[in-house]
């Protein structure tokens, strides 16, 4: 081996463990944090990963878990067998994942001719940026750390099959890297669908290195494309009919969507830039197809791409490339499609987590352009600019993982930066109660639904009511109780949790009959509601004795006289 190809290979074994070292120290608050928000929903209580049949129903049974993601929730499955319900094996996994996906990152920018000090310097901040502590910290969020890696596998390998990039022009299409490309790729939908956009983006680095589009480009990715959509459709399909994404919240016009996007964009490069006061819920905008300055935003970022355009004849197609990438990796997210979160706000950080390469390649890039006339000749002195920088990020992901260090944590810190937040005010209220601090919950729980009357979208309404009519149950204020849960029930007549609470309320009265009533309806609406099973059960025993006893009773009068 040549003595310089040893030295860079030495040279990159010590730059990538200093990577892992620093990714562990910039987020060692999270290697002791526990589960938060709907981690009960992908861990905590999943059945799949404990029932024999669990692993089976993960691939072929489209609604045994919040999301098809299967490949996800079998690593899942996996680390269930291996830690159980500790938290950390979790929390370990989603870092390494991270930091494998920031190392396949300075691999495939190498792959396309990046400067050294470019590669490794876009995939430490890709590592240490705070915006992305929301996508490694949360364990719900694997979907995002391992669909990258998949991602960014699946890339390396496209770029590696075929003359699709100016050095490789003289290679003949290789089918064992084109199919192991195509295989990485379902591996990445299998783990989250907004890897879909991996075609276009394959496309813009071609254009990006060799200035043009061939038809066998086209051809090349038309199997990606074809994949893409499919999962892409399925998806859209599962969130309106499994994960409920339907209703007014939803009902934008095309024009009112474009105002979303629009705005989104400037958001989440804002927070790429600045990254300061990062949410786990962030306000949910008002849109209004009637306010002029609201197309300021989409007018803007055409603007831009419009002058990248213009300009790329002078300053390269890098800049371009780097801003259409961070649009279309962002597509899924911008509002064009119904996904759930967007009934509480339109943006989110990890949203951006796979999108923000862009931005980050080309950021980075010009960084070190400059910091060399600035700091002089000295290599040394060069470094001082970028080093300080990566420390800033590093000191700031710190911070930021703190706040994921259990669920009260995450929503009192939501709270303190999004006071109009009425899921947070609901969950942290939740989280209090099963403290036995009843009276903060009920307080809470209040906000939440002050909040929701007070919104333009009714909002988990009849959850509000219901919620507050709990707290008071647990405070022993029957009569308003049960006021606020019969008001849950006329918002909507089937809710499984006002049904089950009433029930209860019905039983401590002794009026069985009406209490098997509330839990059997509450049963129709949601046939695993585990607590409105007991209840049931345990109510209808009781039922039987009482009326095994009343039965008697005559006999024994009989006797007596």
């Amino acid at each position: 081996m040549p003595v310089e190809s040893h030295e860079s290979s030495r040279r990159s074994a010590l730059f990538a463990l200093a990577l892992v070292l620093i990714a562990f120290a910039a987020y060692s608050p999270v290697l002791r944090a526990g589960f938060i928000w709907d981690d009960d929903d992908y861990v905590e209580n999943n059945l799949t990963l404990r029932t024999p049949d669990g692993l089976q129903r993960l691939w072929f049974d489209l609604g045994a878990t919040p999301q098809y993601y299967p490949l996800v929730h079998t690593s899942f499955w996996l680390e269930y067998r291996l830690w159980g319900l500790d938290p950390t094996g979790y929390h370990v996994v989603n870092l390494l994942l991270h930091v494998a996906a920031a190392l396949l990152l300075r691999r495939l920018l190498a792959k396309l001719g990046l400067p050294t000090a470019v590669a490794w310097g876009a995939a430490a901040v890709f590592v240490l940026h705070p915006v992305h502590v929301e996508s490694v910290a949360w364990i719900t969020e694997r979907k995002n750390v391992l669909s990258t890696v998949f991602y960014l596998g699946a890339a390396t390998t496209f770029l590696r099959s075929g003359p699709w990039i100016e050095r490789d022009r003289n290679r003949a299409l290789s089918p064992t890297w084109f199919g192991l490309s195509l295989l990485l790729f379902a591996c990445a939908l299998l783990s989250k669908t907004v890897t879909a956009s991996l075609p276009v983006a394959l496309l813009l680095v071609i254009w990006w290195k060799r200035g043009k589009l061939e038809r066998r480009d086209l051809l090349a990715v038309s199997p990606f494309l074809a994949l893409g959509a499919t999962f892409g459709l399925l998806t859209l399909w599962l969130e309106k009919h499994h994960v409920g994404a339907v209703g007014d919240e939803w009902g934008l016009s095309p024009v009112e969507r474009v105002l979303v996007a629009g705005r989104a964009l400037w958001f989440y490069a804002g927070k790429l830039i600045r990254p300061a006061r990062l949410t786990f819920i962030y306000p949910r905008w008002q849109i209004d197809s009637t306010a002029a300055w609201q197309y300021l935003y989409p007018l803007a970022a055409t603007a831009v791409a419009a002058g990248l355009w213009a300009a790329r004849k002078r300053i390269g197609r890098g800049p371009l490339t780097a801003a259409l990438f961070f649009a279309v990796t962002l597509t899924p997210a911008l509002g064009f499609f119904n996904v759930y979160p967007m009934r509480y706000s339109f943006v989110a950080d990890h949203f951006q987590y796979l999108a923000s390469i862009g931005p980050i390649v080309l950021i980075t890039a010009l960084v070190l352009r400059f910091a060399q006339p600035v700091a002089g000749r000295s290599g040394r002195a060069m470094a001082v600019l970028p080093a300080a920088l990566l420390l800033v990020l590093a000191v700031m992901t710190w911070h930021q993982a703190h706040v994921y260090h259990d669920r009260e944590t995450l929503w009192t810190d939501t709270l303190a930066k999004n006071p109009g937040a009425g899921m947070a005010h609901s969950n942290l209220a939740g989280v209090l109660d099963s403290q036995g601090r009843t009276d903060e919950a009920l307080f809470h729980f209040r906000e939440a639904l002050r909040i929701v009357e007070e919104s333009s979208f009714k909002i988990d309404y009849a959850l509000a009511h219901n919620n507050v009519g709990f707290a008071l149950l647990r405070t022993g204020d029957v009569r308003q109780a049960v006021q606020h849960l019969n008001r849950a029930l006329e918002i909507d007549p089937g809710h499984a949790r006002a049904h089950n609470n009433l029930g209860v309320v019905y039983e401590s009265q002794g009026r069985l009959e009406e209490a098997i009533i509330h839990f059997r309806l509450a049963l129709q609406r949601k046939p695993d509601y585990a607590k409105a099973r007991t209840n049931l059960e345990r109510v209808q025993a009781a039922l039987t004795r009482r009326t095994a006893r009343v039965a008697r009773m005559p006999e024994r009068s009989s006797e007596a006289s």
